[in-house]
């Protein structure tokens, strides 16, 4: 059995914090869940190729990935995720979008149905990053085993 990544807006950490630990029914947007991709793994390469930046320009910015809840916790971690990646997503059209899963999934080896679950995942995120970005709210993602 894989990990569990889900991932919501809020309006603030201290928010984000609340609704990790209240679980996902809390959550006024909904949740975009996505088993086995880690957003280090995944979200960079996406945020990078959608702003143009280079992925480790990407990985500076201190709210990617940053850990928020109890390093200690045995079975579930809360992680920021940048405006940058919210905003880029929001603005992004699916073909675009489309474009970043497949290259994505190109440069992981990954088969080509992949790709298409990975489209699949980032039209959803984009969805819940356009009304976040509406609300001036954050991204987040709850990791658990």
């Amino acid at each position: 059995m894989g990990n569990l990544y889900d991932y919501f807006a809020a309006a603030d950490d201290t928010a984000a914090l609340a609704l990790f630990t209240d679980g996902p029914g809390s959550d006024p947007f909904g949740t975009v869940g996505l088993k086995g991709v880690d957003p280090d793994l995944l979200l960079g390469t996406i945020e990078a190729r959608l702003s143009g930046l280079p992925p480790e320009e990407v990985e500076t910015d201190p709210r990617f990935t940053r850990l928020l809840s109890d390093p200690e916790h045995e079975s579930s971690w809360l992680v920021t995720l940048t405006d940058r990646l919210r905003d880029s997503l929001a603005t992004a059209s699916v073909a675009r979008l489309h474009d970043a899963a497949a290259a994505w999934a190109s440069s992981e080896g990954e088969p080509e149905e992949q790709a298409a679950l990975t489209a699949d995942f980032l039209n959803r995120l984009a969805a819940l990053s356009r009304h976040a970005r509406q609300q001036r709210y954050g991204l987040y993602c709850r990791m658990s085993l």
